[in-house]
């Protein structure tokens, strides 16, 4: 990423160049990137190629002004902190489902990130509702943070105290939990973006996979809540946890929500693939 995509970038999430990147740094581009680009899958449903080009995804984000899932806004987000002197390495993750049970491998990508002030830091801005500012990797207590409280800590047995959700872990896993619930398992090893294009080819073709079984579009908004469209259905919710859902009539409010809300601008409403939700 050069000079002028850097800049380009800081201007998408509303961020100046830093002088150096420290942990507040870090903070405050996490929390930026969560308010401004959207967590969203409409890709999918746009019938729009993902590619896991560290280009193509800048184009993406910052030149068409989207937002994207996992692999691709962590990716990119990856990109333009390296470029900013962080030192950052990609993690791959499984999600936990129903009863524990792990997701496919490559399903979820995440990012830890060193700092010059020192420390090892969980950065993840792909997972939709999640933590606003990044975790502290070898802290094992709670960590209290505006999305929650969340636990990083070893995997040798899960949250509920079997092993693995049904699967061995490896020594170095750790688990994410939020709210006492285990939410994704990392592997420490060092990974490439190439190597989660499986995991997104099962996130995009399979009919078990939530992206393909439904749409959503979610961004932290500047009060610390959260404001989610999920096909026609508008939810905000406020930092206390409070809700107002409603539900939009016409495909004029839905993309005037995409445009005004999210920063969208779609020439037509997606729309799931038959047999999934489209609320």
């Amino acid at each position: 990423m050069d000079s002028a995509q850097v800049d380009a970038y800081l201007d998408r999430i509303g961020s100046d160049r830093p002088a150096w990147p420290t942990i507040e740094v870090l903070r405050e581009l996490h929390l930026r990137h969560l308010q401004t680009v959207p967590f969203e899958n409409l890709s999918i449903h746009l019938g729009e190629e993902i590619v896991l080009e560290e280009k193509r995804l800048f184009d993406k984000i910052v030149g068409a002004r989207r937002g994207g899932f996992c692999c691709e806004l962590n990716g990119a987000f990856a990109a333009l902190l390296t470029a900013l002197g962080f030192d950052v390495t990609l993690l791959a993750g499984r999600v936990h489902g129903e009863q524990g049970r792990l997701g496919v491998p490559y399903d979820h990508l995440a990012l830890r990130v060193r700092t010059v002030d020192g420390g090892d830091w969980l950065a993840d801005v792909g997972f939709g509702a999640h933590s606003h500012f990044p975790l502290e990797i070898a802290a094992r207590g709670e960590q209290r943070d505006p999305g929650g409280v969340f636990r990083v800590i070893e995997a040798t047995v899960d949250a509920a105290g079997v092993r693995g959700g049904g699967e061995s872990a490896e020594s170095s896993d750790l688990d994410v939990l939020r709210n006492g619930t285990p939410q994704y398992r990392l592997e420490m090893r060092p990974r490439v973006l190439e190597d989660f294009v499986s995991g997104v080819w099962w996130n995009t073709t399979s009919p078990v996979s939530h992206f393909v079984r439904s749409l959503v579009c979610s961004r932290v908004t500047e009060e610390g809540g959260r404001i989610t469209l999920s096909g026609r259905r508008l939810t905000a919710t406020a930092p206390g946890g409070r809700k107002e859902v409603s539900d939009l009539a016409s495909d004029e409010e839905v993309l005037e929500v995409y445009r005004e809300t999210f920063g969208i601008v779609l020439d037509r409403v997606p729309t799931v693939r038959q047999g999934g939700r489209n609320d």
